[in-house]
């Protein structure tokens, strides 16, 4: 395997769902992962060493603690990393999401998600492009979501802050492309992830969306329990990884990239009317 940026990574919300395993998928692979969360594992590293029956490069996760709403931290944390590590890869995994009715402004709900998914990846970039810039190049994988494409009812505020990552991911590769630095865009669909039961209701029994809500959540949350493992997404990335000349936008799974498809060739009144009937029933 070539490793065209180095072999050091930087991975936000490592300690669990996509970002835990895919963290584990390229320590496997050979790379050096810093994997940074809120509450990183305990321990120092975390080591792939050659196995007989199933030989594979040595690797190795080292957990770091980092909070990608904290921007003090962020500079702190990682201009130290930097100064020891030649940080080739970063990879945006951390996200949160809530479910709450679009009129409803639950300010810390809401400012923790754009934080958390949007506003995080932007302080997290701030700080590594630099760096991609003076090495001569380097790797930023953004983790969205099918989310961003199509509206959930009651995702109104997570699937803003998806569908802003892909405009902002469309305008840093122009804007990077002259440095040598390439920009991917991972969108996964329904994953069978610990997303789904760290989710979080921001709404009241008293509000007229209640019962809808809860079960337009419900669907929703079935279907994620349902859906592809996270290795699905993990291997989209790996793969990203591995090429010099990666891809500006992956949607995983076919099913996923069929609907995209699909939605280029129905009028937004139906897809409205679609999902309205999938999640929230009625006419």
């Amino acid at each position: 395997m070539k490793y065209f940026y180095g072999k050091s990574v930087l991975l936000t919300g490592g300690s669990s769902g996509i970002g835990r395993v895919t963290a584990s998928l390229l320590a496997q692979a050979g790379f050096t992962v810093y994997s940074a969360s809120r509450n990183p594992d305990a321990g120092t590293t975390v080591d792939f060493a050659m196995s007989d029956n199933a030989p594979t490069p040595s690797g190795t996760i080292i957990p770091v603690k980092l909070d990608v709403r904290d921007a003090d931290a962020i500079a702190i944390t990682i201009d130290e990393l930097l100064s020891k590590a030649d940080i080739g890869i970063v990879i945006h995994c951390a996200g949160v999401g809530i479910a709450t009715p679009a009129e409803d402004y639950k300010t810390d709900a809401i400012e923790n998600l754009m934080d958390t998914n949007l506003f995080g990846v932007m302080k997290v970039n701030s700080r590594v492009l630099p760096h991609f810039r003076k090495r001569g190049g380097g790797l930023c994988i953004i983790v969205s979501s099918v989310a961003s494409l199509f509206p959930i009812p009651f995702q109104s505020h997570y699937c803003a802050s998806k569908s802003a990552l892909d405009s902002y991911a469309s305008t840093l590769r122009m804007e990077v492309s002259d440095y040598n630095i390439k920009v991917s865009l991972v969108l996964p669909g329904d994953t069978n992830t610990g997303f789904t039961s760290a989710r979080k209701y921001e709404i009241e029994e008293d509000s007229p969306y209640y019962d809808v809500c809860l079960k337009a959540v419900k669907k929703m949350e079935n279907d994620e329990l349902s859906g592809k493992p996270a290795h699905s997404v993990s291997s989209v990335i790996l793969k990203i990884c591995k090429r010099n000349n990666p891809p500006q936008r992956v949607i995983v799974g076919l099913d996923y990239k069929l609907l995209a498809f699909m939605k280029k060739l129905l009028s937004e009144r139906l897809i409205s009317y679609i999902l309205k009937r999938m999640y929230m029933g009625g006419k």
